[in-house]
């Protein structure tokens, strides 16, 4: 049976990367990541996760379960042809890059503020009831959110849960966000299976987990929890960072996400380009593919 879930690809000549995103989110969620990589010359993959944008929800109620996500992945990457992508993910999708991280499945694994480090009170007290808002205050009429979202002051009250710089996400994208989470299938059975959620899990491949210092949403705290439970993972902080690094600075998650492909024993010399050290606003100079842009779903 083939993968349902729909996806962009960004078709280059190096390595494969798969982006993921996290809970109520959709691909469009990555901002400039996906064309930042592949003018690097990765083959780039950004997916919706099932119950998300625009792929269907599982056919059976076990579908949810974050294993039988991760089976429904693996499904993509063979239909694909693509064997054992580097996998870069955030909150919910960085759970699931270190869970495929864990099966094996995949070269790498680098995971930006990943769920399953939060203390229960934490999930009572601070994520919970902000994902609660988002989800309940997404349907309020649309113009509404357009008024909202419509200048870079107001976005900065009504998504500073997510990002450090909401201004940096346009109107337009600000109310997708919303409405794709108004009308997300997947946003209850994952919120209900976030509570006992605990990354259990031991590396089997490089791994690195990077934490926003000014994460609202799973708080930095959590990074000290992850780097006890792992301490054989490279950890990173990311410095004036929020939730979803990857809007607030994306040269640097692809600095962080190409450090992590470099420690791949299997990768073949030439196809993933060294970046500079995290943190730093090393500049290269990339080939630049032809796109051919692939949607399933």
């Amino acid at each position: 049976m083939r993968s349902t879930i729909a996806h962009d690809r960004l078709q280059g000549p190096g390595e494969p990367v798969v982006l993921i995103h996290g809970i109520g989110h959709r691909r469009e969620a990555w901002g400039e990541v996906p064309r930042l990589l592949h003018e690097r010359g990765h083959d780039v993959v950004v997916v919706d996760l099932p119950g998300f944008g625009r792929s269907p929800a599982p056919e059976r109620p076990d579908g949810w379960s974050m294993r039988s996500t991760a089976e429904q992945l693996e499904r993509l990457f063979r239909d694909l042809g693509i064997r054992r992508p580097h996998v870069v993910g955030n909150s919910l999708g960085g759970y699931l890059a270190l869970l495929l991280a864990s099966r094996g499945t995949v070269r790498t694994a680098t995971a930006l503020s990943p769920a399953g480090f939060f203390p229960p009170h934490h999930l009572v007290l601070v994520t919970g009831p902000q994902l609660l808002f988002m989800k309940i205050g997404s349907h309020l009429p649309t113009a509404l959110h357009r008024w909202l979202n419509g200048t870079p002051a107001r976005r900065k009250l009504v998504m500073g849960a997510l990002y450090r710089y909401p201004e940096k996400i346009t109107t337009e994208d600000a109310v997708g966000d919303t409405l794709n989470l108004r009308r997300s299938p997947g946003f209850w059975p994952h919120f209900v299976r976030a509570i006992p959620l605990r990354f259990r899990g031991r590396p089997r491949v490089p791994m690195t987990i990077a934490w926003g210092d000014h994460d609202r949403l799973l708080l930095p705290s959590e990074a000290e929890t992850a780097r006890k439970r792992l301490p054989g993972v490279t950890h990173v902080p990311l410095v004036d960072s929020g939730h979803c690094p990857q809007i607030d600075h994306p040269e640097l998650i692809v600095e962080v996400a190409e450090e992590t492909f470099a420690r791949d024993e299997t990768s073949v010399g030439g196809t993933s380009p060294a970046a500079p050290a995290a943190g730093t606003s090393g500049q290269s100079t990339p080939s630049t593919p032809t796109p051919t842009t692939e949607t399933a779903g």
